[in-house]
């Protein structure tokens, strides 16, 4: 992966319902954050990530990560999860993936175009509207509930019913 750990799909595309800036949730006032990052880098997409382990090991990243979540812990570098430690984390570390790997958007955009998702290689369901859920979007609960057993005790624990 060209010495990169990370290889993912990105979402700097402006008009797009992925669209994400760090500036959104990472805290630029920080001078830690600011003279290290560029607020406007593209971000990319959890989900489906494809991770070099040896470079990971190579660059130390477990140890990045155990210092940046301690130093948040101390300061607020970041808001909303862990979207924003990942960003952080493989920072000019992130391969671009083609688009067809992960297709985004199945819990907020009801038109996402058929063809698109059967290309995907991975769907995605990210934002609110989840296919499980009574909001899910009806057109894509298709796609996740033919690869359910819902016999599952796990899906039964946690109330999921066809």
């Amino acid at each position: 992966m060209m010495g990169k750990v990370n290889g993912a799909v990105q979402t700097c595309q402006e008009g797009e319902g992925s669209f994400r800036r760090m500036d959104t949730y990472i805290n630029f006032s920080d001078p830690f954050v600011s003279e290290r990052f560029d607020p406007n880098s593209c971000t990319w997409a959890f989900g489906m990530n494809l991770f070099d382990l040896q470079e990971w090991r190579r660059q130390n990243l477990t140890a990045v990560y155990s210092s940046y979540l301690q130093m948040n812990g101390r300061d607020p570098l970041w808001k909303a999860g862990s979207l924003p430690l990942g960003w952080l984390i493989f920072y000019n570390q992130t391969v671009p993936l083609d688009k067809r790997w992960q297709i985004l958007g199945l819990g907020y955009d009801s038109g996402i175009p058929r063809s698109e998702i059967d290309r995907a290689a991975v769907i995605h369901y990210d934002g609110v509207m989840k296919p499980w859920l009574e909001i899910g979007i009806g057109k894509y609960k298709g796609y996740w509930s033919r690869r359910i057993s819902y016999h599952h005790p796990y899906l039964q624990q946690c109330n999921i019913h066809e």
